[in-house]
């Protein structure tokens, strides 16, 4: 697998240098998925009906795909958080020596589940067109990239978190030791790098989505395979609260 991977020097803006490279993975990931159409009898529960396993094709596809993950070693590298953590077989290779980066409470951090739920209920229905083409597998491992890439950046608000406690401790220890959410999530709150942020990935949908000649010329011009609009909400809506939630647990546990 290929992962941005934990550094010894880790900083503020090795971090940043991060999350950018990342949200190209999300974009790509989304063109992707857009191919496909819906496809639901992917996530019927009562469609699939394979042997000895209750549940939708999507669900027997991805927690089979993280079980062979896992063997291969996955999900020993910190930033990477499974969506069915009670169905992960151990490691079967020798870890990498990643230098320790994040607290040990870390590991009990996973908010999945409000992954799963934004990107299947919310985000989908917004940007792949209504259609059944019968490419479920392919459709699965789309949806499973996109999870993915998602799970990554969220959580990586856990080093992000890590890196402003070591750059300023003074300002975090007091809303820690209250266990005061409302001002952690003050102190990780900078409207203005939000707003860049969201005009970045607003920027790279349009240019990622467009259709190119060979003059440099542009096809269908205002035609994207995924909404720059759609890109800038997710964000907005979705990654980056979804991200300040994971900060604020990870702080909330850091003096532990």
């Amino acid at each position: 697998q290929h992962n941005t991977r934990v550094i010894v020097s880790f900083t503020l803006q090795s971090a940043r240098d991060s999350l950018i490279r990342q949200e190209d993975s999300i974009i790509i990931s989304l063109i992707e998925r857009a191919k496909f159409p819906i496809n639901s009898p992917l996530y019927d529960q009562s469609w699939a009906l394979i042997p000895g396993f209750s549940g939708s094709l999507l669900h027997f596809i991805v927690r089979e795909t993280e079980a062979i993950q896992s063997k291969a070693g996955r999900y020993e590298n910190p930033e990477e958080n499974p969506f069915f953590p009670e169905n992960i077989p151990p490691s079967l290779v020798p870890p990498y020596n990643n230098p320790p980066v994040l607290h040990p409470a870390a590991t009990s951090i996973n908010i999945n589940k409000a992954i799963w739920d934004m990107y299947f209920d919310k985000l989908l229905p917004l940007f792949v067109a209504e259609g059944d083409d019968g490419n479920y597998a392919s459709t699965a491992s789309s949806d499973l990239n996109c999870l993915q890439a998602l799970s990554r950046r969220i959580h990586y608000g856990k080093f992000v978190a890590e890196v402003k406690f070591k750059d300023a401790p003074q300002e975090y220890e007091p809303a820690i030791r209250s266990q005061d959410r409302d001002a952690l999530m003050k102190l990780l709150t900078f409207e203005s790098i939000e707003e860049m942020v969201r005009k970045r990935v607003e920027k790279k949908a349009m240019v990622f989505g467009q259709e190119l000649s060979l003059d440099n010329t542009t096809h269908n011009r205002g035609v994207h395979k995924v909404d720059p609009s759609v890109v800038s909400r997710l964000y907005v809506d979705w990654i980056m609260p979804l991200t300040k939630q994971v900060q604020v647990e990870y702080l909330l546990r850091r003096l532990d």
